[in-house]
């Protein structure tokens, strides 16, 4: 009986989790440019407002660690941005979606904190300016994920990685890490953060934050 519960519980996550959809910042293959997109995967949904994120905030960091604010053009179901400079890169950004309320469910505040790498997918993490963020941590063909919020490791978070051969649902470790996966080529990530805090945003009173992280690297074999 258990383990058919457990089952149960795993499905769903899974079902969850491949219906979700995220801001993705996806870089273009020579690191020029990127997509944001809002999906479940790293294709713009022309089935879904783009305008839902319009108000991210995006910035750079560049090879020099010196950050300034992007601007983008609005697409066909994504934002295109152009992506200044050379060497390795951070696109990170600030989503406030707002206070969402279903049916009968306590209200929350939703917030999304996507992420890109461009050259090396070890990037230092960008720290406080960005209250919540994902890592990658690894070598050639090989590569572990880390959760933090506010610079912390987040143990037991819901994490979705995807990979370059198919999507897993992962949790985090003690220490705020994933398993290590094997495989080069272009990774996305996100995770879920859940904090019960009350508060009130643009007039509408919540009784829960919640905070998704994206990442999109790129693993060189």
């Amino acid at each position: 009986m258990n383990r058919m519960i457990g089952a149960l519980v795993v499905g769903l996550f899974a079902c969850a989790a491949a219906n979700a959809h995220f801001p993705y910042i996806v870089p273009d293959a020579k690191g020029e440019s990127a997509k944001v997109v809002f999906s479940d995967n790293l294709e713009p949904d022309t089935d879904v407002n783009i305008e839902k994120i319009a108000n991210t905030k995006l910035t750079l960091v560049d090879a020099n660690g010196k950050e300034s604010a992007l601007e983008w053009k609005k697409g066909d179901g994504f934002y295109a941005v152009n992506v200044p400079g050379s060497g390795n890169r951070v696109v990170y950004g600030i989503t406030d979606y707002g206070v969402i309320q279903k049916a009968d469910a306590k209200a929350f505040k939703l917030m999304y904190y996507p992420k890109a790498t461009i050259g090396s997918p070890t990037a230092k993490a960008v720290g406080a300016k960005l209250p919540m963020e994902v890592v990658a941590e690894g070598g050639s063909g090989k590569v572990r994920f880390r959760v933090l919020m506010a610079g912390k490791p987040v143990a037991e978070s819901e994490v979705t990685v995807i990979t370059p051969d198919g999507k897993k649902a992962v949790k985090t470790d003690k220490e705020g890490y994933t398993q290590a996966f094997e495989g080069a080529g272009r990774y996305a990530v996100y995770a879920r953060h859940s904090e019960a805090k009350a508060g009130e945003h643009a007039g509408k009173k919540f009784e829960e934050i919640r905070s998704y992280a994206t990442l999109v690297c790129d693993i060189p074999k």
